[in-house]
């Protein structure tokens, strides 16, 4: 029994007990009362009507006549003149009119009060014996209305005790129920803090359970920070902070790959010209805040463009690489903005030429780099502030301009869209889901999402689009039963119209809901964590599951989302590459799964190519895996 059902019985048992007691005692003494005063009453009367007709001749009619008169007018129940021998002489009796009182009551409150007696004499003798009892239905009315108007008058006190007793009830209800969800929340390592309330036992709870939420966050925030800067011992160039240039050769294939990728987008290389001569002039502590200032300032304009990389290939070059814009002019005139003032008040020329060349998911990367290097090479030819734009593959678009790619996009989702089935294994190879990347029928061909997501981007119809695939999702589900991981866009998180139209879709699908696993972006819940939040926090009840891909740059971060819900983590490839030969990233992806656990979270292994990297990443502590070496490839389309 809970604890509020416990504290209404005893409040209704205390209740009970205080009416009956209450009724008891206030019957039990007003038919005490009277009793004595009927007995009193009967006494005096016998003891009147006694003296009266000792007083009068002892005339037969006489005293009938005085007896007749005195029962019609003193409301008795009997009235008898006795002989001295005890027979009666004169006897006048009325029947019990209790109309208005019920017979329970009158059985269960009958009164036991004697006749009054008086002798009456005749000078010295005795006449006889006067018996007088009073009428009854009287003092059974009156006791009949005094017990109505106390249970009235408890029914009135019952109302406003149980007001009372709600409002205290749900007084400690709320606290109870915040105790209750915290411990929940800890109960799925969620470690979530609350207001202390102000009952004193309930308040030490929940002390005691803020202290353990404090304490697993503070350490999730060591752990993290640990791993992070381990991250970026291996994946970080020491002197610029710039991804080194393994790591940043593996974010291009991503971003070249036409599943993953955004399918076009612009890369640079930033030449730090006669870096050697710089480091002898300029002492070494100079040239390397230099190389920082270089690297800081293509970071903030990555942080503009969004989703974006640098890397250092080299002692001299930088790289920056920005996935969905292909705009060469206006990043040219950017790049001067952001890097041309280092220059300005150095003790020594510096030279800051650049190469810029835009890319599409068909591209090769030996050939964008070789073509970048020819371009660099020309423009540090032409001074040390020129920029060189270099030709790469000439790229046939599906369309010429927006309107066309508008159309042809309405009705590509209209047609619907089609789901890909790339299985994600667990150790014991049972698929834990399918990645379900998207394809859109257009030109007569299914095209990959590289190949559309940038004009799905540019003409605003992100949230169109991530509607229409829950919706092809949950249907295929439906169908199927098959759970699937669908991939969402930074807008699912920040626009309210997505909450607002998804609902109603899991509504209609509550089964295939609970299949359905959400993937967004790690950057969404770095940069937009309010609304990643949010959007958690409406999408668990429906019983989906809520993910980050491409996890690893931000991991530290993890330990600010232990009270959202995650239910899984995707580790980005370039932590995964070559992991069974690399102990000291084993050591980072080990500490990642125990940190993840710890909060109730499954960690999956994106970009696995090999068996070996699957199973070191399984001995790792890893829930799943995906990529290339564990999946098959989706059946072809003929374009029909």
């Amino acid at each position: 029994m809970s604890l509020i059902k416990q504290l209404w019985l005893t409040i209704l048992v205390l209740l009970l007990l205080a009416f009956g007691g209450s009724l008891a005692i206030g019957l039990s003494s007003l038919k005490q009362y009277t009793e004595q005063e009927m007995r009193i009453k009967n006494a005096d009367n016998a003891n009147a009507l006694a003296l009266s007709m000792s007083q009068l001749d002892k005339d037969p009619v006489t005293i009938e006549l005085l007896l007749a008169a005195q029962f019609d007018t003193g409301h008795y129940r009997r009235v008898e003149l006795r002989s001295p021998e005890g027979e009666v002489e004169i006897r006048r009796e009325a029947d019990e009119r209790l109309a208005d009182v019920p017979d329970w009551f009158v059985e269960r409150v009958r009164f036991d009060i004697p006749a009054g007696e008086a002798v009456v004499q005749d000078g010295w003798q005795q006449y006889g014996t006067v018996v007088l009892e009073s009428h009854h239905n009287y003092a059974y009315h009156t006791l009949w209305q005094n017990t109505q108007r106390l249970v009235a008058w408890f029914a009135v006190a019952a109302l406003i005790s149980a007001a009372l007793a709600w409002w205290i009830v749900h007084s400690i209800r709320r606290p109870l129920r915040r105790v209750i969800d915290q411990a929940r929340d800890i109960g799925n390592r969620r470690f979530t803090t609350s207001e202390a309330p102000r009952t004193l036992e309930l308040r030490q709870v929940v002390t005691a359970m803020n202290l353990l939420s404090a304490s697993v966050r503070d350490m999730l925030g060591q752990e993290s920070e640990k791993l992070e800067r381990l991250r970026r011992k291996l994946q970080q160039d020491e002197v610029s902070g710039a991804d080194n240039r393994g790591h940043f050769l593996q974010q291009l294939e991503r971003a070249l790959d036409p599943d993953t990728g955004q399918g076009m987008g612009s890369l640079v290389i930033v030449r730090v010209a006669r870096l050697s001569a710089l480091n002898h002039t300029l002492g070494h502590q100079a040239t390397n805040r230099l190389l920082a200032d270089v690297a800081s300032a293509l970071k903030q304009l990555a942080n503009v463009y969004g989703g974006g990389h640098v890397g250092r290939l080299n002692g001299s070059d930088f790289a920056l690489l920005l996935p969905g814009d292909d705009d060469l002019e206006a990043l040219a005139r950017a790049l001067k903005a952001k890097l041309h003032p280092l220059t300005d008040g150095a003790s020594a020329p510096i030279g800051l030429p650049m190469a810029l060349i835009a890319y599409t998911h068909s591209d090769a990367r030996g050939e964008l780099l070789s073509s970048l290097d020819g371009a660099l090479a020309r423009a540090e030819d032409d001074g040390d502030h020129a920029v060189g734009i270099a030709s790469g593959a000439a790229h046939q678009s599906l369309f010429n301009n927006r309107d066309d790619w508008r159309r042809a996009l309405d009705t590509a989702l209209g047609e619907g869209l089609h789901l890909g089935h790339y299985p994600v294994l667990d150790a014991d190879a049972n698929p834990l889901h399918f990645e379900s990347p998207s394809r859109l029928k257009i030109q007569g061909h299914w095209q990959p999402a590289g190949v559309f997501m940038p004009w799905i981007s540019r003409l605003g119809m992100n949230v169109d689009f991530d509607l229409a695939v829950v919706k092809t999702a949950l249907k295929q589900i439906d169908k199927d039963s098959k759970p699937l991981g669908i991939n969402l866009s930074h807008q699912a998180a920040r626009d309210s119209r997505f909450l607002s139209d998804i609902k109603p879709l899991l509504k209609q699908y509550p089964q295939a809901a609970a299949k359905l696993w959400l993937e967004l972006p790690e950057s969404v819940a770095v940069h937009h964590m309010e609304s990643f939040r949010g959007l958690c926090r409406e999408l668990q009840p429906f019983g989906c599951r809520l993910g980050l891909e491409h996890v690893g740059a931000e991991f530290s971060t993890l330990a600010d989302l232990h009270d959202v819900g995650l239910a899984y983590l995707k580790i980005d490839a370039s932590l995964v590459a070559g992991i069974d030969e690399q102990p000291d990233q084993q050591a980072i992806l080990r500490g990642m799964a125990t940190l993840a656990h710890s909060l109730g979270v499954l960690v999956i292994a994106e970009g696995v190519t090999q068996k070996n990297e699957a199973e070191t990443l399984f001995e790792l502590g890893l829930d799943g895996v995906t990529g290339p070496g564990v999946r098959k490839e989706p059946p072809q389309h003929n374009g029909d």
